[in-house]
């Protein structure tokens, strides 16, 4: 089993600078739940960035992110990985992203920190998904069409 952290991306402090910056102001007055609210609101960003990670073991996917999301896939169901910068909503910290397609019609965007490693690992435990780079893979070779 083989755990990869998400990659963090600078994009996550666009939305999180506000309320970073109400935090710090309502020590200076008397807003005491606007206090609450922006470090209620802090809290769970950070506890999603620290808790978004893949863990791959020898039959399963399993993305994990915060205290609600939790996805299991079946390597097995895994069609293709796509890398993309695709910014729709997802458990991945970073916009430097893969899109996971499995089953039928169904696909996940993820961020892992290690992008190379987590996709050498999918492809020893299932070498029939197709994997597309965005320009050239890192062993310099040419994308899969």
């Amino acid at each position: 089993m083989k755990t990869y952290k998400s990659k963090l991306g600078i994009g996550w402090l666009i939305p999180v600078a506000p309320f970073i910056l109400i935090f710090m102001n309502s020590f200076n007055s008397e807003g005491w739940i606007l206090l609450l609210l922006s470090a209620l609101f802090l809290f769970l960003i950070l506890h999603l960035i620290f808790t978004t990670k893949y863990v791959l073991d020898n039959e399963t996917l399993n993305i994990k992110s915060g205290f609600l999301y939790n996805l299991t896939i079946d390597i097995k169901t895994i069609r293709k990985v796509l890398e993309t910068h695709n910014l729709v909503s997802a458990p991945a910290i970073s916009i430097d992203r893969l899109e996971i397609f499995y089953n039928k019609f169904d696909s996940i965007l993820i961020s892992p920190k290690e992008k190379k490693a987590f996709i050498d690992r999918l492809l020893e435990l299932n070498p029939d998904i197709e994997v597309k780079y965005r320009i050239a893979n890192p062993n310099g070779k040419k994308t899969n069409n």
